[in-house]
């Protein structure tokens, strides 16, 4: 069976935490979610809603069955998020990948402390995996 392309916008942009996450995970390159917008919820964590003319970037994993079961776990599926599939852009063509999506909690919250410091990592480890930096200038930075 072909491993899964998941697609992390969030916390799991953290290389170190999906390696604790998902042993055996690759990272397989940034990917963009087109008519998209990344936002922190009234839970306090990283959602994207659908939204014309935005985009969300994240970054791309293969992960096993094992690794998409214990994603499930943190993800809090189904009453946290929601598994979807969607295509992204990759290295200049459309893949299929997991994203999980929380359908519940649309309006825009404040971060939970303990989130801010993950998502320094994972802006960090994006950045250095080609992120654009006007992204994480203008969705995410104005979150922490």
């Amino acid at each position: 069976m072909a491993p899964t392309l998941y697609f992390a916008y969030g916390s799991n942009l953290w290389l170190d935490q999906m390696a604790r996450r998902c042993p055996g995970s690759a990272f397989v390159g940034v990917a963009a979610l087109k008519d998209w917008k990344w936002f922190i919820c009234t839970r306090g964590y990283a959602n994207i809603i659908p939204s014309p003319g935005d985009v969300v970037y994240g970054m791309v994993y293969t992960i096993t069955p094992a690794n998409e079961e214990s994603l499930d776990g943190y993800e809090g599926v189904p009453y946290s998020y929601v598994k979807q599939m969607h295509g992204v852009e990759m290295d200049g063509s459309v893949v299929e990948a997991l994203v999980y999506v929380d359908v519940v909690r649309l309006e825009p919250g404040k971060i939970k402390v303990e989130y801010i410091t993950r998502m320094g990592h994972a802006i960090s480890d994006a950045l250095g995996k080609g992120f654009p930096e006007w992204y994480v200038e203008k969705y995410i930075k104005p979150t922490l």
